[in-house]
Protein backbone atom coordinates (compact mmCIF):
# COMPACT_ATOMS: atom_id res chain seq x y z
CA UNK A 1 0.00 0.00 0.00
CA UNK A 2 2.69 2.49 0.68
CA UNK A 3 4.26 1.36 -2.14
CA UNK A 4 1.36 2.89 -3.83
CA UNK A 5 1.39 6.03 -1.63
CA UNK A 6 4.99 6.77 -2.66
CA UNK A 7 4.39 6.33 -6.44
CA UNK A 8 1.81 8.58 -6.10
CA UNK A 9 3.90 11.51 -4.45
CA UNK A 10 7.07 10.90 -6.33
CA UNK A 11 10.38 10.74 -4.17
CA UNK A 12 11.11 14.35 -3.42
CA UNK A 13 7.65 15.65 -2.37
CA UNK A 14 7.73 13.42 1.09
CA UNK A 15 11.35 14.73 1.72
CA UNK A 16 10.25 18.15 1.31
CA UNK A 17 7.12 18.40 2.38
CA UNK A 18 8.69 16.56 6.22
CA UNK A 19 11.51 19.28 5.79
CA UNK A 20 9.27 21.96 5.41
CA UNK A 21 7.27 20.93 8.39
CA UNK A 22 9.98 20.67 10.92
CA UNK A 23 10.52 24.13 11.70
CA UNK A 24 7.09 24.32 13.35
CA UNK A 25 8.02 21.73 15.63
CA UNK A 26 11.46 23.21 15.72
CA UNK A 27 10.00 27.05 16.58
CA UNK A 28 7.69 26.37 20.15
CA UNK A 29 10.60 24.55 21.58
CA UNK A 30 13.12 27.23 20.63
CA UNK A 31 11.54 30.49 21.50
CA UNK A 32 11.00 29.23 25.29
CA UNK A 33 14.88 28.52 25.12
CA UNK A 34 15.93 31.22 23.34
CA UNK A 35 14.07 34.24 25.76
CA UNK A 36 14.05 32.43 28.86
CA UNK A 37 18.20 32.24 28.19
CA UNK A 38 18.37 35.87 27.18
CA UNK A 39 16.02 37.33 29.55
CA UNK A 40 16.60 35.24 32.38
CA UNK A 41 12.82 34.93 32.87
CA UNK A 42 10.81 31.39 32.45
CA UNK A 43 7.46 33.83 32.39
CA UNK A 44 8.84 35.82 29.91
CA UNK A 45 9.30 32.80 28.00
CA UNK A 46 6.15 31.49 28.52
CA UNK A 47 4.53 34.52 27.26
CA UNK A 48 6.53 34.32 23.86
CA UNK A 49 5.89 30.77 23.58
CA UNK A 50 2.35 31.46 24.16
CA UNK A 51 1.43 34.17 21.63
CA UNK A 52 3.59 32.17 19.13
CA UNK A 53 0.71 29.20 19.69
CA UNK A 54 -1.77 31.92 19.74
CA UNK A 55 -0.81 33.29 15.97
CA UNK A 56 -0.81 29.77 14.67
CA UNK A 57 -4.18 28.85 16.04
CA UNK A 58 -6.17 31.61 14.99
CA UNK A 59 -4.31 32.57 11.67
CA UNK A 60 -3.32 28.86 10.63
CA UNK A 61 -7.33 28.24 9.13
CA UNK A 62 -7.14 31.54 7.48
CA UNK A 63 -4.12 30.50 5.61
CA UNK A 64 -5.46 27.21 4.78
CA UNK A 65 -8.63 29.30 3.74
CA UNK A 66 -6.52 31.23 1.31
CA UNK A 67 -5.34 27.75 -0.10
CA UNK A 68 -8.39 26.12 -0.79
CA UNK A 69 -9.14 29.92 -2.85
CA UNK A 70 -6.23 30.33 -4.74
CA UNK A 71 -4.39 27.67 -4.64
CA UNK A 72 -1.42 26.51 -2.74
CA UNK A 73 1.23 27.54 -4.70
CA UNK A 74 1.47 31.33 -3.68
CA UNK A 75 -0.32 30.97 -0.08
CA UNK A 76 2.16 28.87 0.86
CA UNK A 77 5.74 30.20 -1.05
CA UNK A 78 4.40 34.03 0.68
CA UNK A 79 3.66 32.31 4.05
CA UNK A 80 7.47 30.30 4.08
CA UNK A 81 9.26 33.44 3.34
CA UNK A 82 7.15 35.74 5.77
CA UNK A 83 7.52 32.62 8.40
CA UNK A 84 11.32 32.58 7.89
CA UNK A 85 11.96 36.16 8.29
CA UNK A 86 9.51 36.60 11.10
CA UNK A 87 11.33 33.67 13.03
CA UNK A 88 14.30 35.51 12.25
CA UNK A 89 13.26 39.19 13.93
CA UNK A 90 12.02 36.89 16.71
CA UNK A 91 15.73 35.65 17.00
CA UNK A 92 17.11 39.36 16.80
CA UNK A 93 14.57 40.66 19.13
CA UNK A 94 15.81 37.75 22.05
CA UNK A 95 19.56 38.38 21.38
CA UNK A 96 18.71 41.99 22.14
CA UNK A 97 16.91 41.74 24.86
CA UNK A 98 13.74 43.60 24.10
CA UNK A 99 11.15 44.16 26.10
CA UNK A 100 8.53 41.62 26.79
CA UNK A 101 5.91 43.05 24.70
CA UNK A 102 8.29 42.88 21.32
CA UNK A 103 9.19 39.92 21.98
CA UNK A 104 5.09 39.16 22.37
CA UNK A 105 4.54 40.52 18.80
CA UNK A 106 7.59 38.81 17.60
CA UNK A 107 6.24 35.44 18.41
CA UNK A 108 2.95 35.99 17.54
CA UNK A 109 3.93 37.05 14.16
CA UNK A 110 6.29 33.98 13.87
CA UNK A 111 3.16 31.54 14.75
CA UNK A 112 0.59 33.50 12.17
CA UNK A 113 2.51 33.17 9.40
CA UNK A 114 3.40 29.65 9.75
CA UNK A 115 3.01 27.74 6.23
CA UNK A 116 0.68 25.10 7.29
CA UNK A 117 2.79 22.14 5.33
CA UNK A 118 1.57 19.37 7.04
CA UNK A 119 -2.03 20.03 6.73
CA UNK A 120 -1.29 21.21 3.12
CA UNK A 121 0.52 18.16 2.44
CA UNK A 122 -2.34 16.06 3.76
CA UNK A 123 -4.98 17.93 0.97
CA UNK A 124 -2.59 17.63 -1.50
CA UNK A 125 -1.81 13.97 -1.26
CA UNK A 126 -5.36 13.49 -1.26
CA UNK A 127 -5.94 15.37 -4.41
CA UNK A 128 -3.68 13.49 -5.76
CA UNK A 129 -5.05 10.68 -5.19
CA UNK A 130 -8.70 11.46 -6.01
CA UNK A 131 -7.38 12.99 -9.55
CA UNK A 132 -5.47 9.89 -10.40
CA UNK A 133 -8.74 8.05 -10.36
CA UNK A 134 -8.21 6.83 -6.53
CA UNK A 135 -11.41 6.41 -5.34
CA UNK A 136 -10.47 3.01 -2.92
CA UNK A 137 -10.65 4.43 0.49
CA UNK A 138 -7.85 2.52 1.44
CA UNK A 139 -5.34 4.88 -1.05
CA UNK A 140 -6.87 7.74 0.97
CA UNK A 141 -5.99 5.92 4.22
CA UNK A 142 -2.41 4.95 3.59
CA UNK A 143 -1.80 8.67 2.32
CA UNK A 144 -3.62 10.17 5.71
CA UNK A 145 -1.31 7.51 7.60
CA UNK A 146 1.72 8.33 5.84
CA UNK A 147 1.79 12.31 6.23
CA UNK A 148 0.31 11.41 10.18
CA UNK A 149 4.11 9.56 10.54
CA UNK A 150 5.88 12.22 9.16
CA UNK A 151 4.24 14.55 11.66
CA UNK A 152 4.69 12.29 14.40
CA UNK A 153 8.15 12.03 13.39
CA UNK A 154 8.70 15.80 12.82
CA UNK A 155 7.33 16.03 16.52
CA UNK A 156 9.55 14.21 17.90
CA UNK A 157 12.56 14.99 15.66
CA UNK A 158 11.81 18.97 16.06
CA UNK A 159 12.79 19.26 19.62
CA UNK A 160 15.47 16.80 19.77
CA UNK A 161 17.13 18.51 17.16
CA UNK A 162 16.43 22.10 19.23
CA UNK A 163 17.74 19.98 22.60
CA UNK A 164 20.88 19.51 20.56
CA UNK A 165 21.29 22.79 19.13
CA UNK A 166 20.54 24.55 22.66
CA UNK A 167 23.72 21.81 24.18
CA UNK A 168 26.20 22.45 21.92
CA UNK A 169 25.66 26.32 20.59
CA UNK A 170 22.58 28.06 21.35
CA UNK A 171 18.74 27.92 21.07
CA UNK A 172 19.59 31.02 18.45
CA UNK A 173 21.31 28.43 16.01
CA UNK A 174 17.98 26.01 16.26
CA UNK A 175 15.79 28.61 15.45
CA UNK A 176 17.87 30.24 12.61
CA UNK A 177 18.22 26.52 11.18
CA UNK A 178 14.91 26.60 11.06
CA UNK A 179 14.34 29.90 9.72
CA UNK A 180 16.60 28.37 6.80
CA UNK A 181 14.54 25.35 6.60
CA UNK A 182 11.16 27.33 6.22
CA UNK A 183 12.86 29.96 3.34
CA UNK A 184 14.28 26.58 1.29
CA UNK A 185 11.95 23.53 1.92
CA UNK A 186 8.50 25.94 2.30
CA UNK A 187 9.26 27.51 -1.17
CA UNK A 188 10.83 24.35 -2.64
CA UNK A 189 6.67 22.10 -1.52
CA UNK A 190 5.33 25.89 -3.04
CA UNK A 191 6.64 25.52 -6.35
CA UNK A 192 6.62 21.38 -6.66
CA UNK A 193 4.51 20.57 -9.46
CA UNK A 194 2.14 18.48 -7.44
CA UNK A 195 0.65 22.03 -6.14
CA UNK A 196 -0.94 22.12 -9.57
CA UNK A 197 -3.27 19.36 -7.82
CA UNK A 198 -4.92 21.85 -5.44
CA UNK A 199 -4.94 25.15 -7.60
CA UNK A 200 -8.60 26.14 -8.38
CA UNK A 201 -10.53 25.05 -11.34
CA UNK A 202 -12.47 27.67 -13.66
CA UNK A 203 -14.38 25.30 -15.17
CA UNK A 204 -15.69 24.03 -12.10
CA UNK A 205 -16.42 27.24 -10.79
CA UNK A 206 -20.36 26.45 -10.24
CA UNK A 207 -19.45 23.37 -7.93
CA UNK A 208 -16.47 24.85 -6.09
CA UNK A 209 -19.02 27.88 -5.27
CA UNK A 210 -21.64 25.81 -3.95
CA UNK A 211 -19.27 23.50 -1.74
CA UNK A 212 -18.03 26.75 -0.36
CA UNK A 213 -21.64 28.40 0.58
CA UNK A 214 -22.34 24.59 2.18
CA UNK A 215 -23.04 24.13 5.68
CA UNK A 216 -20.59 22.23 7.79
CA UNK A 217 -22.25 19.48 9.42
CA UNK A 218 -22.17 19.66 13.03
CA UNK A 219 -19.98 16.55 13.19
CA UNK A 220 -17.08 18.59 11.34
CA UNK A 221 -17.16 20.83 14.67
CA UNK A 222 -16.83 17.93 17.15
CA UNK A 223 -14.11 16.72 15.12
CA UNK A 224 -12.12 20.17 15.42
CA UNK A 225 -13.44 19.57 18.99
CA UNK A 226 -11.45 16.48 19.49
CA UNK A 227 -8.47 17.13 18.19
CA UNK A 228 -8.58 20.34 20.75
CA UNK A 229 -8.75 17.92 23.29
CA UNK A 230 -6.26 15.70 21.94
CA UNK A 231 -3.84 18.30 22.14
CA UNK A 232 -4.69 19.20 25.61
CA UNK A 233 -3.46 15.42 26.22
CA UNK A 234 -0.48 16.25 25.00
CA UNK A 235 -0.34 19.44 26.63
CA UNK A 236 -0.97 17.84 29.88
CA UNK A 237 1.07 14.65 28.88
CA UNK A 238 4.36 16.87 28.95
CA UNK A 239 3.64 18.76 31.99
CA UNK A 240 3.35 15.61 34.01
CA UNK A 241 6.50 14.04 32.35
CA UNK A 242 8.28 17.00 33.14
CA UNK A 243 7.17 17.13 36.84
CA UNK A 244 7.38 13.54 37.82
CA UNK A 245 11.31 13.19 36.42
CA UNK A 246 12.24 16.55 38.08
CA UNK A 247 10.74 14.47 41.23
CA UNK A 248 12.45 11.11 40.40
CA UNK A 249 15.44 13.54 40.37
CA UNK A 250 15.99 12.77 36.30
CA UNK A 251 14.65 16.15 34.60
CA UNK A 252 16.99 15.66 31.67
CA UNK A 253 15.15 12.18 30.85
CA UNK A 254 12.00 14.18 29.90
CA UNK A 255 12.36 14.48 26.39
CA UNK A 256 13.23 11.14 25.89
CA UNK A 257 10.65 9.90 27.56
CA UNK A 258 8.01 12.22 25.29
CA UNK A 259 10.71 10.83 22.32
CA UNK A 260 10.08 7.29 22.91
CA UNK A 261 6.21 7.95 23.36
CA UNK A 262 6.04 9.96 19.83
CA UNK A 263 8.20 6.52 18.10
CA UNK A 264 5.67 4.57 19.45
CA UNK A 265 2.49 6.67 17.92
CA UNK A 266 4.64 7.28 14.60
CA UNK A 267 5.13 3.21 13.97
CA UNK A 268 1.57 2.09 15.41
CA UNK A 269 0.16 5.04 12.65
CA UNK A 270 2.43 3.13 9.73
CA UNK A 271 0.43 -0.51 10.40
CA UNK A 272 -3.01 1.52 10.34
CA UNK A 273 -3.19 1.18 6.68
CA UNK A 274 -3.31 -2.67 6.84
CA UNK A 275 -6.19 -2.59 8.64
CA UNK A 276 -8.95 -4.61 7.08
CA UNK A 277 -11.58 -1.80 5.12
CA UNK A 278 -14.58 -3.50 6.77
CA UNK A 279 -13.91 -1.56 9.75
CA UNK A 280 -15.05 2.50 9.39
CA UNK A 281 -13.54 5.32 10.11
CA UNK A 282 -16.25 5.65 12.78
CA UNK A 283 -15.84 2.61 14.68
CA UNK A 284 -11.68 3.23 14.54
CA UNK A 285 -12.61 6.81 16.35
CA UNK A 286 -14.19 4.86 18.56
CA UNK A 287 -12.36 2.60 19.72
CA UNK A 288 -9.18 4.78 19.92
CA UNK A 289 -10.83 6.96 21.66
CA UNK A 290 -11.82 3.96 24.35
CA UNK A 291 -7.68 2.99 23.78
CA UNK A 292 -6.95 6.79 25.14
CA UNK A 293 -9.27 6.19 27.98
CA UNK A 294 -8.06 2.43 29.33
CA UNK A 295 -4.06 3.60 28.36
CA UNK A 296 -3.78 6.97 30.01
CA UNK A 297 -5.80 5.78 33.41
CA UNK A 298 -2.35 4.57 34.74
CA UNK A 299 -0.41 7.71 34.27
CA UNK A 300 -2.53 8.46 37.52
CA UNK A 301 -0.17 5.93 39.40
CA UNK A 302 3.22 6.06 38.09
CA UNK A 303 6.03 6.21 40.44
CA UNK A 304 9.59 5.39 38.62
CA UNK A 305 11.24 6.17 35.57
CA UNK A 306 10.77 2.85 34.66
CA UNK A 307 7.07 2.39 34.70
CA UNK A 308 6.67 5.71 33.33
CA UNK A 309 8.40 5.07 30.39
CA UNK A 310 6.44 1.82 29.71
CA UNK A 311 3.42 3.35 30.38
CA UNK A 312 3.72 6.06 28.26
CA UNK A 313 5.55 4.54 25.34
CA UNK A 314 1.84 2.12 25.47
CA UNK A 315 -0.25 5.44 25.64
CA UNK A 316 1.68 6.29 22.49
CA UNK A 317 0.06 3.39 20.45
CA UNK A 318 -3.16 5.43 20.73
CA UNK A 319 -2.25 8.37 19.88
CA UNK A 320 -1.41 7.98 16.05
CA UNK A 321 -4.86 5.80 15.37
CA UNK A 322 -6.96 8.76 17.12
CA UNK A 323 -5.15 11.51 14.46
CA UNK A 324 -5.21 9.83 11.73
CA UNK A 325 -8.91 8.90 12.00
CA UNK A 326 -9.95 11.82 12.92
CA UNK A 327 -8.37 13.57 9.90
CA UNK A 328 -9.79 10.66 7.55
CA UNK A 329 -13.38 11.41 9.01
CA UNK A 330 -12.53 14.99 8.23
CA UNK A 331 -11.89 14.32 4.50
CA UNK A 332 -14.78 12.66 4.07
CA UNK A 333 -16.98 14.86 5.86
CA UNK A 334 -16.27 18.19 4.62
CA UNK A 335 -16.38 19.93 0.95
CA UNK A 336 -13.40 19.64 -1.06
CA UNK A 337 -13.42 23.03 -1.84
CA UNK A 338 -12.56 23.38 2.36
CA UNK A 339 -10.04 20.47 2.70
CA UNK A 340 -7.28 22.46 3.41
CA UNK A 341 -9.11 24.70 6.16
CA UNK A 342 -10.09 21.85 7.50
CA UNK A 343 -7.16 20.50 7.88
CA UNK A 344 -5.65 23.43 9.38
CA UNK A 345 -8.35 24.08 11.45
CA UNK A 346 -7.44 20.62 13.12
CA UNK A 347 -3.76 21.04 13.38
CA UNK A 348 -4.69 24.74 14.80
CA UNK A 349 -6.97 22.85 17.51
CA UNK A 350 -3.86 20.94 18.75
CA UNK A 351 -1.82 23.69 19.11
CA UNK A 352 -4.80 25.39 21.19
CA UNK A 353 -5.55 22.56 23.23
CA UNK A 354 -1.55 21.76 24.01
CA UNK A 355 -0.79 25.44 25.28
CA UNK A 356 -4.07 25.99 27.25
CA UNK A 357 -3.58 22.32 28.96
CA UNK A 358 0.34 22.94 29.15
CA UNK A 359 -0.10 26.45 31.18
CA UNK A 360 -3.25 24.76 33.28
CA UNK A 361 -1.73 21.60 33.94
CA UNK A 362 1.95 23.25 34.52
CA UNK A 363 0.51 25.09 37.33
CA UNK A 364 -1.46 21.86 38.81
CA UNK A 365 1.71 19.58 38.86
CA UNK A 366 3.90 22.69 40.98
CA UNK A 367 1.15 22.78 43.36
CA UNK A 368 -0.46 19.17 43.88
CA UNK A 369 2.14 17.31 41.78
CA UNK A 370 2.48 15.41 38.44
CA UNK A 371 -0.73 13.20 39.00
CA UNK A 372 -2.93 16.30 38.85
CA UNK A 373 -1.41 17.32 35.50
CA UNK A 374 -1.94 13.60 34.26
CA UNK A 375 -5.60 14.30 35.32
CA UNK A 376 -5.83 16.60 32.93
CA UNK A 377 -4.72 13.81 30.56
CA UNK A 378 -7.30 11.37 31.27
CA UNK A 379 -10.16 14.31 31.83
CA UNK A 380 -9.28 15.09 27.84
CA UNK A 381 -9.40 11.26 26.75
CA UNK A 382 -12.81 11.09 28.68
CA UNK A 383 -13.94 14.24 26.64
CA UNK A 384 -12.30 12.44 23.29
CA UNK A 385 -14.72 9.07 24.07
CA UNK A 386 -17.99 11.32 25.17
CA UNK A 387 -17.68 12.70 21.81
CA UNK A 388 -16.59 9.92 18.99
CA UNK A 389 -20.01 8.11 20.89
CA UNK A 390 -22.33 10.70 20.89
CA UNK A 391 -21.43 12.59 17.22
CA UNK A 392 -22.60 10.89 14.09
CA UNK A 393 -20.56 11.73 11.40
CA UNK A 394 -22.23 12.97 8.09
CA UNK A 395 -21.21 14.57 5.01
CA UNK A 396 -22.45 17.89 3.97
CA UNK A 397 -25.65 18.29 2.42
CA UNK A 398 -25.06 20.64 -0.80
CA UNK A 399 -28.14 21.33 -3.06
CA UNK A 400 -28.63 19.74 -6.17
CA UNK A 401 -30.24 22.25 -7.76
CA UNK A 402 -26.20 24.60 -7.16
CA UNK A 403 -24.05 21.06 -8.53
CA UNK A 404 -25.54 21.21 -11.79
CA UNK A 405 -22.62 21.35 -14.25
CA UNK A 406 -21.38 24.89 -16.01
CA UNK A 407 -23.16 24.74 -19.14
CA UNK A 408 -26.74 23.16 -17.70
CA UNK A 409 -28.50 26.10 -17.72
CA UNK A 410 -28.23 26.22 -21.49
CA UNK A 411 -28.45 22.98 -22.17
CA UNK A 412 -31.48 22.67 -20.21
Amino acid sequence: MYRDTLSLLGPALPAISFLGRLPTAMCQLGSLLLVAETSGSLATAGLAGGALAAGQTVAGPVIGRLADRHGQRGVVLAASLANAVAVAVLVAAALAHAATGWLMLAGALAGATVPQIGPLARTRAVALARRSGGRDERTVGAILSFEGTLDEVSFVLGPALVGLAAALAHPAAALLAAALLLAVCGSAFALHPTAEATAPDPGRATRTDAAERARLPRSAYALRGTMVLQGAMFGASQAGITALTEELGAPAQAGLVYAAMGVMSAAVGLSLAALPARIGLTTRWRAATVALVVLSVPLLFVGSLGVLYAVVVVLGAAYAPHLITVFGLTEQTVPAARLGESMAFLTSGIVAGQALALAVSGRLAESHGAPAAFAVAVGAAVACAALSWSVRVTAPVIPVRELRPVGAERSG
